[in-house]
């Protein structure tokens, strides 16, 4: 009988996400594009994902807007996730002079119009220093360069392996890197096989497997909850921001 190791789980998921179109970049690769592993997000995608979503917004709004996203008005973790959760959602009120005035307008980091306008990326073993402190998170994905979902996983081979100490490897890193969190908008917690889902304000208790691939119809037990969630869930990502 073949071994099952924690990295087949994290290479399942990819391979899960790939079929869904996301891009898939490895750890090498990972920290050659951003040079600064304190910084968690991917600074080029998202400047470039800005500028082709919001055109007719002039450049000097558009990088206002980005330099809004990286400099977060709070040190509080969950005050600074729903500030940039209503950025995500509602745009970036932002200024600049036009012809007769100020005049405001709104800059969109992501295009929920037009799904294909959005870069969609999987990356595992995501490097953060934060305070001297090194974490890897196993996978975070990412639309538009913003890391939206974290998922920790463990080895359903190890017999002392629940979604209950993937939960608390969680709960430990939105303590050691907190700056990654300030932009999730979904934590994912699996031992391999079932998987739960929720967010950085949500205890044990009030996370939720994903019942359907299709929202119709539920998956058997056969089929492994964080299939179905990567599958389901993930799927639908932009309707649950």
């Amino acid at each position: 009988m073949t071994k099952i190791f924690e990295s087949h789980i994290e290479e399942f998921v990819i391979e899960l996400l790939q079929s869904q179109g996301f891009e898939y970049l490895s750890p090498e690769d990972q920290e050659k594009e951003r040079k600064n592993l304190s910084t968690v997000i991917f600074r080029n995608r998202l400047k470039q994902a800005i500028d082709n979503i919001n055109p007719k917004v002039p450049k000097e709004a558009r990088e206002q807007a980005l330099k809004q996203v990286f400099n977060l008005p709070s040190q509080n973790l969950i005050d600074n996730n729903e500030a940039f959760h209503l950025m995500l959602t509602e745009g970036i009120e932002v200024e600049y002079m036009g012809k007769d005035g100020i005049k405001g307008d709104k800059v969109s980091l992501i295009d929920f119009e037009n799904l294909e306008n959005n870069e969609f990326l999987v990356c595992n073993q995501f490097t953060v220093i934060e305070n001297n402190i090194n974490k890897r998170p196993d996978v975070v994905v990412f639309i538009n360069g913003l890391p939206l979902v974290v998922i920790e996983l463990k080895n359903p081979a190890d017999e002392n392996t629940t979604v209950q100490k993937a939960f608390t490897q969680l709960q430990n890193y939105k303590k050691a890197i907190p700056t990654l969190f300030y932009y999730n908008s979904i934590l994912i917690a699996s031992d391999g096989l079932d998987a739960k889902s929720g967010t950085i304000s949500s205890d044990i208790s009030r996370f939720s497997a994903w019942k359907s691939k299709d929202g119709f119809v539920e998956d058997t037990a056969t089929v492994p909850q964080i299939d179905t969630l990567i599958n389901g869930m993930l799927e639908k990502i932009l309707s649950l921001i």
